[in-house]
């Protein structure tokens, strides 16, 4: 892998990161269940996303 691979891939991890967190810290905020779900499932997404691209590594 070059070296501008892997900062793309830090980069990657590291959004995915950003996101995941603002997920969880918008989730814990939310009163509507159906929302606070999706929410979670979307930071489920992130860290899913998050470990496919650690993977590459």
């Amino acid at each position: 892998m070059t070296p501008k691979e892997l900062l793309y891939l830090e980069d990657a991890l590291g959004h995915e990161q950003y996101f995941q967190s603002q997920c969880k810290e918008t989730a814990a905020q939310l009163q509507d269940g159906t929302l606070k779900s999706y929410v979670e499932q979307l930071a489920e997404k992130h860290q899913q996303i998050f470990n496919r691209f650690y993977g590459l590594l």
